[in-house]
Formats: structure tokens, C-alpha cells, sequence
């Protein structure tokens, strides 16, 4: 175990040290080439800001109006007939747009459920899973000016709906 916490704790600057010295090596500008990088990666956030802000903001004002419950409250009946819990539509639903915000109902359900209950389990592997579909499409397709994605948020759907399956199963709610 003190391996792995030396590990973890010098493999940041073991990484630095190894870069720097690469590129000294190969005779390359390093702190000029650095400034550049950071310059571009300024860049790249303040160009998918707005994307950014606009999905939070989303998240929040159906988190605060009460829509994901609505939503959860009115397809449970269908989603508990095929073994889902309707308490993970609202989690479901907003990991598409916010690992934070689905972090935050997971700790509800934690709450009211405990996080060792089948439905916490659930909800941890759902979380562990499946991915912020439209977040990370916006910021990936945004920063690379990508404008037609083809196959992209079908196939992106289709992997979530397969981990959010995954998952219940594996915590035995089927």
C-alpha cells in the first residue's frame, strides 16, 4: 500500500520532469511552446463557454422546477414494469447533461435509500457507467469546429441506455 501512495504521489511530477527533459532533448523552445499551448487552450474554453453555461443553467432550472420528478413521477410506471426503479430516471436524465448534477441526486437517493441498498448500488454503477452525453459532445464537436456528428449521439444513446441496463442488473433490481 505505501507503494502505490509513493506512486501516486511522484507520478505528477515524474510526468513534468519527463516532458521538460524530452523536450530539452530534442532542442525544442519548452516554456515558449508551453505559452503557446496555454494560449490555445484559452482559446478553446472561452469558444465553448457559452455551450457550457447554457447546459448548467439547463440542468439547474429542471433540477429546481421539479421536471425531472414530473418526468420520473409520470414514465416510472412503465420504467418499474421493466425492472427500471423510477428513482434512477431522474439521475438518468440529467447525466446526459451534468455528472454533477447527477451526482447530486445520487446523494438523495444515498440519503434516502442508504448507499449500500440495491437501489445505491444502482445509482453508483449507473454514475460509474454511462457518460454526459451532450456535455461532452458540446465541449469535443465545439472544440474541433465538428459540425455534423452522423452517428455520434445515437450510438452515445445507445451505450448510456446499455450502461443504465448494466447496471441494474448488476445490483439486482431486475
Amino acid at each position: 500500500m505505501s507503494f502505490i501512495l509513493w506512486l501516486s504521489d511522484s507520478l505528477i511530477p515524474f510526468a513534468i520532469l519527463f516532458i521538460v527533459g524530452f523536450g530539452v532533448l530534442m532542442r525544442r523552445p519548452v516554456y515558449d511552446d508551453f505559452a503557446e499551448g496555454a494560449k490555445e487552450g484559452a482559446k478553446t474554453v472561452f469558444g465553448v463557454l457559452p455551450a457550457l453555461v447554457g447546459l448548467m443553467t439547463g440542468v439547474g432550472v429542471l433540477r429546481a422546477s421539479g421536471f425531472l420528478d414530473a418526468v420520473s413521477g409520470v414514465l416510472g410506471r412503465w420504467t418499474q414494469m421493466a425492472g427500471l426503479p423510477p428513482q434512477l430516471l431522474p439521475v438518468a436524465i440529467a447525466k446526459l447533461f451534468s455528472s454533477g448534477a447527477a451526482t447530486g441526486l445520487a446523494l438523495d437517493i444515498f440519503q434516502t435509500s442508504g448507499p449500500d441498498s440495491p437501489l445505491g448500488l444502482a445509482v453508483s454503477l449507473m454514475l460509474s457507467s454511462t457518460e454526459s452525453v451532450f456535455y461532452t459532445m458540446s465541449i469535443y464537436f465545439l472544440s474541433v469546429k465538428v459540425k455534423k456528428t452522423r452517428y455520434t449521439l445515437p450510438g452515445a444513446l445507445l451505450a448510456t441506455l446499455a450502461g443504465i441496463a448494466a447496471s441494474v442488473f448488476l445490483a439486482g433490481q431486475i
